[in-house]
C-alpha cells in the first residue's frame, strides 16, 4: 500500500447551509481513496479546516470534486505535540518513526 501523506484542507462557506456539510461530512467517510481524520470547525463564520491523509494532493482534490466540496487550500503539513517537547521527546519520535498512523 502506498504511504499515506497528511494534508490540511481549508473550507470557507460562510453562506453554505450546515445541514448541507453535515451531509457532505457523512460523504467523507465513505472515501475509499483517502482518509478524513478529523474537522475542526467553526460553524457560525462557515470555516472548516479538516485533517486527511490521502496519497497526494491530486487525490484530495479528486475526493473533493465529486462529492462537491469547496475549499480554499490544500497543504501538505506535519504534526507537532506538547509531549514531544518535554521529557519523552525523543521516545516520542522513535515511535512515531515505526508507527503507521502518522501520529493518529
Amino acid at each position: 500500500m502506498e504511504a499515506l501523506k497528511r494534508f490540511m484542507a481549508y473550507h470557507h462557506d460562510p453562506d453554505l447551509d450546515f445541514n448541507v456539510v453535515q451531509a457532505n461530512w457523512r460523504k467523507c467517510a465513505q472515501v475509499e481513496t483517502a482518509s478524513w481524520v478529523r474537522t475542526y470547525y467553526n460553524e457560525k463564520e462557515g470555516m472548516r479546516y479538516c485533517v486527511w491523509l490521502a496519497p497526494d494532493e491530486e487525490e484530495l482534490k479528486n475526493v473533493f470534486k465529486e462529492i462537491g466540496l469547496t475549499y480554499e487550500s490544500i497543504l501538505p503539513v506535519e504534526e507537532t505535540l506538547p509531549d514531544m517537547w518535554g521529557e519523552r521527546w525523543e521516545e516520542h519520535l522513535i515511535q512515531e518513526e515505526t508507527a503507521d498512523t502518522l501520529g493518529f
